[in-house]
């Protein structure tokens, strides 16, 4: 839940890059919504002549394109792609194009499925994972969507568990975030639309043929043109769907279509037309809701339909921010004990987070190192996709180990372990097994006391501490 929900860069033109060594780097020009415009091959780590020839593609790229980022893949040669890239792009001077490492995890299974086949029929394999990746950083949500959420690489024990029901579980965390977020109907692609409520994956490609054949639809009611869709899907989805620049302003929102008439009543009391009063906070407060309670609208749906007047179209996930890894800490053997870094979370279980410090091998914030106090679930103060600066404590080169820590150096680095158990009452009579043990192992004689009863035969409780069968 918490990677599809990343912070989205939004509607920009982005250049992805899929990073490779002997193969080179996959370059995949997207517009603003996604759409593949160009693609190149470079190959910045095969000698000074085809570096410098690198740069010059990448130039031209920029210049042509004018992306607003460009998505670096974090796989093999990734942070040595990006380092090449931020040198190219200050050495021509566009400084406002950022450079940001993606998260690839997943990014092979995409370009060799059905879906990517579907899509791109007439590309590679690696220029569409330079497409994923690219769209992996203008809407993760709308990109992970078409993998297997197993590829993506998060939780524990996936492949230990009752596969269908885990299979089950996934899409109903899938399904949950889409219709959180709402989907926008002009642009969005087939996986993503079978994603939202009631539309499985045979409509949303009769709404994705229709919309290709008779352009973007101009409100929500158009929707009803399209074969299949009848009067209870409708109901059921319509209220996850956008269209934004419609006629009618709340087709852009989470409003359902059932409670327009109710919004424009409030707004004709208000004095005002329906696009006055959408984002008019002053005016909105002002409204008395229980005046419009009914039968069929109680108060909590009332809040629901002023909060979205408020800030219409929102989108729950929250701002985009771009992780800051170290320039001249690209590889395992860059990384020092004590070095403080800036890493993203990858993954959170039951014994710590992985974090990515940009190194290709994520570090271990094992869980009594994530926070000062005690903390039974890492997932308490951490989940992936976070910022989380840490330390390093230790190195381990030949096993490709980094140990970090997110404790505050006052806290010093010892564990926020649980307090001791406390210590045994002396006077114990116990005896010790192990030297028992050892004693018969030698031959050798020892006494036994028979704390819960006596053993000899002839006693009448026969070696119980409270014989049932006594006196019998």
């Amino acid at each position: 839940r918490n990677l599809l929900l990343q912070a989205p860069l939004g509607q920009r033109a982005v250049l992805g890059i899929d990073p490779g060594l002997r193969t080179g780097c996959k370059c995949a020009v997207l517009d603003a919504t996604g759409k593949f415009l160009d693609t190149l091959t470079i190959f910045p780590s095969q000698g000074d002549r085809a570096a410098v020839a690198a740069q010059v593609d990448v130039c031209r790229l920029v210049a042509k394109h004018n992306p607003a980022a460009i998505a670096v893949g974090n796989g093999t040669a990734g942070r040595e792609t990006e380092a090449f890239v931020r040198q190219t792009l200050q050495k021509a001077g566009h400084k406002d194009v950022i450079v940001i490492s993606v998260n690839e995890a997943g990014a092979s299974v995409y370009s060799a499925s059905e879906v990517a086949r579907d899509e791109f029929p007439d590309l590679d394999l690696t220029v569409r994972g330079a497409i994923s990746i690219g769209r992996r950083l203008q809407d993760p949500l709308a990109e992970l969507v078409k993998i297997d959420p197993k590829a993506i690489g998060v939780g524990q024990y996936q492949h230990d568990v009752h596969q269908p029901l885990l299979a089950g579980k996934l899409d109903e965390v899938v399904v949950s975030c889409v219709n959180r977020v709402g989907v926008e109907v002009n642009t969005a692609s087939a996986p993503l639309l079978a994603r939202v409520s009631c539309i499985g994956p045979t409509l949303a490609k009769r709404l994705v043929a229709y919309r290709d054949a008779n352009g973007a639809f101009g409100s929500r009611k158009a929707l009803a043109k399209v074969p299949g869709l009848g009067p209870k899907t409708f109901e059921q989805a319509a209220g996850f769907l956008r269209i934004h620049g419609a006629a009618n302003p709340l087709d852009a929102s989470a409003v359902h279509p059932e409670r327009y008439a109710l919004v424009e009543q409030m707004a004709a009391d208000a004095g005002v037309s329906v696009g006055a009063l959408i984002g008019n906070t002053t005016l909105i407060d002002t409204i008395p809701l229980k005046q419009y309670v009914s039968e069929s609208v109680g108060e909590l749906t009332l809040r629901d339909i002023v909060d979205e007047l408020k800030k219409p179209g929102r989108d729950p996930r929250a701002i985009f921010e771009a992780p800051k890894f170290l320039d001249d800490v690209t590889d395992i053997e860059h990384v020092r004990p004590g070095m403080t870094l800036e890493g993203v979370v990858t993954n959170v279980t039951a014994f710590g987070a992985f974090v990515d410090i940009g190194v290709h091998q994520d570090g271990l914030v094992h869980v009594s190192q994530l926070s000062d106090r005690f903390i039974r679930d890492p997932a308490e103060v951490v989940k992936a996709g976070d910022k989380l600066k840490v330390r390093v404590l230790e190195v381990d080169l030949a096993r490709k180990r980094i140990s970090l820590t997110a404790r505050s150096q006052q806290s010093g680095d010892t564990g926020n372990t649980q307090p001791s158990a406390p210590a045994a009452k002396t006077g114990n009579n116990r005896p010790d097994s192990r030297s028992a043990n050892s004693n018969r192992r030698y031959g050798q004689s020892q006494p036994r006391s028979w704390s819960r009863g006596n053993n000899d035969p002839k006693s009448s409780d026969g070696g119980f501490l409270n014989n049932p069968f006594a006196g019998l």
